[in-house]
């Protein structure tokens, strides 16, 4: 007798079965548990075999989230992932495997170079507590660095004779130490916050917790910090997460004197309001200097900012400005304070709300700065000038509107430029320099960004129209164009802006507004949403009118002694000499504002700025013989109604006489 040693010895078993399966009857045979056949789990053809099932995946993940999956043959093993280990009473391996991460104490040795006791001497306190750590004794471990740091900062020995570089140097060391070793010690506190002090005033402020979904808030001394937890937790993340601010009342000293490296953009903002900083006098430190820090380690480039609100510890002057400020210590081994990723949302005399992109050291510093007066014959410019533009502005667009006798396609364009202009420059003398309300503020930068694109965009139509003019000037009746124009030009005058505005809007909606004027914050290349159209509408007018000045050449040099043609070409000579001040080139002025020519710029583009409203008024007004007639046609109506009116008023007081 043969015997099959893949399957039971039963009455009626089919002596076929193949490894890792048992009979169901003489015709059939099932796999094993964890193996399976092509046919499925019973199966009758003798070619059949039963093949191990991959259960890590296979439909839903078997493990715990804290393990990995490790398929064997006819089943599966949930270990703990490596630098993890079994929670108390959890085997490592059997299904209801549940793992903690192992927490250590993470290396931190004294700065090398550096000759201090004081500082030798807290690194051998720091070394008992590294020798002597356990879990369990997370708490105790992590009150005793507290107390050590509170102790070596409120009484720095020989600390305070370093060097100011020595010192930033110990200062760099102490705040990423301090960082690292509470980000891994924290993970074996229980869950919920904590608070830890010393007597010295170092305090640290702790949130432990599962996987979040909520907002954070913590507050240590005068400072609070607001985040949204799940941009804190790296993708996957499956052990305890934390959150904590730490400060200690002697970091600040030892800070003292440090540089700051202000952003490219922010420099050239700096350079356009104030005339720079004083170079010989450092930024002061305008609040207490924190740490914050989270498990996940990946903080520097968050999807949403952290909110810090810190109190000021004296009130800035008039002539100083307040910076967002964080201690980098990449560049150099000295560390500098640095603005990249932090900026002001909100200050005023008593405290200061920043919001950065990243986590690290964060601080207020108040710089002294040579602030720019205000010019008051430029003020008194500006404003009379303004004045003016509107006054001018209104009367040209009533008169587009009300003189039947030129309403044409070019009419509807200078109607349409004139509107906007007239209220670009109508909100940005009434509302400028509303930064009250952040909320305000935005909004009327915004709309003031949408009407002057909206302007140049109209201006960009006029060039083009002028353009199509001179090439179809001995063409009677080109209708063609002016159907086309007619068809597109609200879409494009209107629409266009409109979509760059959106963009605008929609990327970075906080950069609407700064802290002086309701406009676009200059803060990464945000200002190239208004300059970028601009310029370009700029490059294509230029283009368009020196095209447009070489086809009235070439038709001035074959002219005959048509005089109607004649006079027809000469106007549309002159239109495009005064269209290239209406159509935008003054504004190249404005651009230009930089360096020691600031204020002669600032002039000419405020004057010549002003004068392009009266331009208009003055060209397509002023000029035009039939708009000459209808203002005629217009004063003797106002005329015959003054002296009916007059009339009326003479026979209705005589009659009472007479009576």
């Amino acid at each position: 007798m043969v015997s099959v040693p893949t399957a039971s010895a039963t009455m009626a078993c089919a002596p076929w079965c193949p490894p890792h399966s048992t009979c169901v009857n003489d015709t059939a045979c099932r796999c094993d548990p964890g193996f399976t056949s092509s046919s499925g789990e019973v199966f009758t053809d003798i070619l059949e075999s039963c093949d191990d099932v991959d259960d890590c995946t296979l439909g839903k993940y078997p493990c715990h989230k804290s393990t990995y999956c490790l398929n064997i043959e006819g089943g599966f093993k949930c270990l703990c992932r490596p630098g993890w280990k079994p929670v108390f009473g959890s085997p490592n391996g059997p299904q209801n495997t549940v793992c903690e991460e192992e927490i250590s104490f993470p290396n931190w040795t004294l700065p090398h170079e550096t000759n201090s006791s004081s500082l030798s001497q807290f690194f051998k306190r720091v070394q008992v507590l590294q020798r002597n750590f356990s879990p369990a004794r997370a708490q105790d471990t992590i009150q005793g660095i507290i107390k050590g740091v509170d102790e070596l900062l409120e009484t720095p020995g020989d600390l305070d004779t370093l060097p100011r570089s020595q010192q930033h140097y110990v200062a760099t060391n102490l705040l990423t130490g301090l960082e690292r070793v509470f980000r891994e010690l924290s993970k074996a506190l229980p869950k919920g916050p904590r608070h830890f002090s010393a007597a010295g005033g170092t305090e640290m402020s702790l949130e432990v917790m599962e996987q979040g979904g909520k907002n954070i808030t913590l507050s240590v001394n005068q400072t609070k910090m607001l985040l949204d937890w799940d941009t804190m937790q790296e993708s996957g993340d499956s052990g305890t997460s934390v959150v904590g601010l730490v400060f200690s009342p002697g970091m600040g000293k030892l800070l003292a004197e440090a540089p700051l490296v202000l952003e490219t953009e922010e420099q050239v903002v700096l350079h356009e309001t104030q005339k720079g900083m004083l170079q010989d006098i450092s930024p002061i430190q305008l609040s207490d200097v924190v740490s914050a820090f989270v498990s996940n380690q990946n903080t520097q480039n968050l999807s949403s900012p952290v909110t810090f609100v810190f109190k000021h510890s004296m009130m800035p002057g008039p002539r100083q400005k307040v910076f967002c400020v964080f201690w980098e210590h990449g560049q150099t081994e000295y560390g500098n304070w640095a603005t990249k990723g932090c900026w002001v949302a909100f200050t005023n005399d008593t405290s200061t709300t920043c919001q950065c992109t990243h986590l690290s050291s964060f601080a207020i510093l108040m710089a002294y700065y040579d602030v720019q007066e205000e010019d008051p014959a430029l003020a008194v410019i500006t404003y009379v000038g303004l004045s003016l533009s509107l006054l001018c502005l209104l009367l040209a667009a009533l008169t587009f509107l009300l003189c039947k006798a030129i309403q044409n396609t070019s009419t509807s364009l200078h109607l349409h430029l004139s509107l906007c202009l007239f209220l670009a420059h109508l909100l940005f003398l009434t509302a400028i320099d509303r930064t009250e309300l952040k909320v305000l503020c935005a909004i009327i930068a915004g709309a003031l960004h949408y009407l002057y694109l909206a302007s140049f965009t109209w201006m960009l139509l006029e060039g083009l129209h002028l353009f199509l003019t001179a090439r179809n000037l001995t063409v009677v009746n080109y209708s063609s164009m002016s159907r086309f124009l007619k068809t597109f030009m609200l879409p494009v005058g209107y629409g266009v802006p409109a979509v760059i505005v959106a963009i605008s809007a929609a990327s970075r909606p906080h950069l609407y507004g700064t802290p002086t004027r309701c406009w676009l914050h200059p803060e990464k290349g945000f200002i190239w949403g208004f300059l970028g159209p601009v310029s370009a509408i700029l490059s294509v007018n230029l283009t368009l009118f020196l095209v447009t000045l070489w086809i009235l050449k070439s038709k001035l040099s074959s002219l005959n002694s048509d005089v109607s043609t004649l006079q027809n070409t000469r106007m549309l000579t002159f239109k495009a000499i005064a269209q290239l001040f209406i159509l935008g080139c003054t504004w190249c002025l404005g651009i230009l504002q930089v360096g020691p020519a600031t204020q002669t710029m600032a002039y000419l583009f405020t004057i010549i700025n002003t004068l392009q409203s009266v331009f208009i008024f003055l060209v397509y007004c002023l000029l035009s013989q039939q708009v000459r007639e209808q203002y005629r046609r217009w004063l003797k109506r106002v005329r015959k109604i003054r002296l009916e009116s007059e009339k009326y008023t003479l026979s209705s007081s005589v009659m009472p006489e007479t009576s």
